[in-house]
């Protein structure tokens, strides 16, 4: 089986990067998706808030999911499900499917498998292991998809975006939510999600408390929480227990690279996906990558955004017209916690998205870039959080002109 551009994951990311490289000239497109459908997560995100950037509409996940497959379907961009790619050797494919072992040879390849949560295991709670504990994702998809009520009496730990989603959507279906415990100073949830989902319904948020305990040995009968000091140990005295009958994870998601690496795509220490330039191109030879793989993202309209730029890449290299130019890095100064692409191709002669994340919350202040000394750009912020990525638009202008590395700071308005 021989395909121009293999997509390996159905989620948004892998749509959007088919879809893109099939109208840039690739003849033949796979996607290979191991779930029973396409959309990835999109199809369990049954609340509305997606395609306000892409679509300049509000949709849930599975319309804004359905849109890119119809486009999937009317491009003729072959899918297969159920089907989970085992290793990728020199664009040379082996997949698991429900026929057996399917051998496919690319030109090039997208990567886009998405993220997982950490789960209890991560995080070293500490209790028994009864029934009653899942990641906020995996309740969502028990509730949405499968049409099962995880529980009446809840405790969220972590402030995530899926976990606030899930206080309110538990709240919905008619459990009592007691509390969201989150161990940082600030959540790690969208602001928009604080308030639509915790504000809205009396839903305390306990800053700088952990979970020191779950209580019960077959069912979850409550757990222990304590206020936390700034090293995050718990403080005497403050510990006190919340009777509930689960209790919902939602503390962090991890770009799932197992398969990048033992392709030998080279991993970045902080964002724990692939090193990328501005097409998306790994440091293997037509081998791109997109979406949560990269790193994980708070909109899936970004998402789509990073997603075209690697279908498009894709489709150029199997056309031969792609150039490999000279780049200069990206570097993370005082203030952020890591920059996508960490790579510029200089000649590429088109404008560049940064994305970043800062490390603290911060009002008033200014993203500066540097090329060297000199500050090319600078951006006033009224306030930013860890929580909300941040996006700088270097214009092709700026970029063809760069002498060097560049670098972002946050820095005194």
């Amino acid at each position: 089986m021989k395909y121009d551009v293999v997509v390996v994951g159905g989620g948004p990311a892998g749509l959007g990067a088919a879809v893109e490289a099939k109208k840039h000239g690739a003849n033949k497109v796979l996607i290979i998706e191991r779930d029973r459908e396409l959309g990835g997560i999109l199809n369990q995100c049954i609340h509305n808030g997606f395609g306000l950037h892409e679509f300049k509409e509000e949709l849930t996940g599975p319309e804004y999911a359905n849109r890119f497959i119809k486009m999937v379907e009317e491009n003729d961009i072959d899918y297969m499900l159920n089907t989970m790619v085992l290793s990728i050797e020199d664009k040379k494919i082996i997949a698991l499917g429900e026929k057996g072992l399917i051998d496919i040879e690319a030109i090039a390849i997208v990567l886009a498998m998405g993220c997982r949560e950490r789960t209890r295991g991560a995080i070293d709670l500490a209790g028994y292991r009864p029934a009653g504990v899942y990641t906020a994702g995996a309740a969502q998809r028990f509730m949405n998809m499968e049409g099962y009520m995880v529980g009446k009496k809840v405790v969220i730990y972590g402030s995530g975006d899926i976990g606030l989603i899930m206080a309110r959507r538990m709240t919905l279906e008619g459990a009592k939510v007691e509390a969201v415990v989150e161990v940082n100073p600030h959540s790690s949830g969208l602001t928009r999600n604080i308030v639509q989902c915790l504000d809205d319904f009396d839903i305390p948020l306990l800053l700088q408390h952990g979970i020191t305990y779950v209580h019960g040995k077959d069912r979850v009968t409550g757990v222990t929480i304590s206020k936390l000091d700034s090293n995050r140990n718990p403080i005497e005295g403050t510990d006190r227990e919340i009777e509930c009958d689960t209790v919902l994870l939602s503390v962090g998601l991890i770009p799932e690279n197992e398969l990048s690496s033992d392709t030998g795509v080279e991993l970045h220490n902080t964002t724990k996906g692939p090193v990328v330039n501005n097409k998306m191109q790994t440091n293997v030879d037509g081998v791109f990558a997109c979406g949560n793989v990269v790193h994980v993202h708070d909109l899936v309209d970004f998402v789509t955004k990073e997603s075209r730029i690697a279908g498009r890449n894709a489709a150029l290299y199997v056309l031969n017209k792609i150039e490999n130019n000279e780049t200069v890095e990206t570097e993370a100064g005082d203030g952020i916690g890591y920059i996508v692409p960490q790579q510029i191709d200089t000649k590429l002669g088109e404008e560049v998205n940064l994305f970043m994340r800062v490390r603290n919350i911060y009002s008033n202040r200014k993203l500066v870039v540097r090329d060297g000394d000199e500050i090319i750009l600078q951006k006033k912020r009224p306030h930013m959080i860890p929580s909300e990525m941040e996006n700088l638009k270097l214009s092709a202008e700026l970029i063809k002109n760069l002498k060097g590395n560049i670098s972002v700071c946050v820095e005194e308005a």
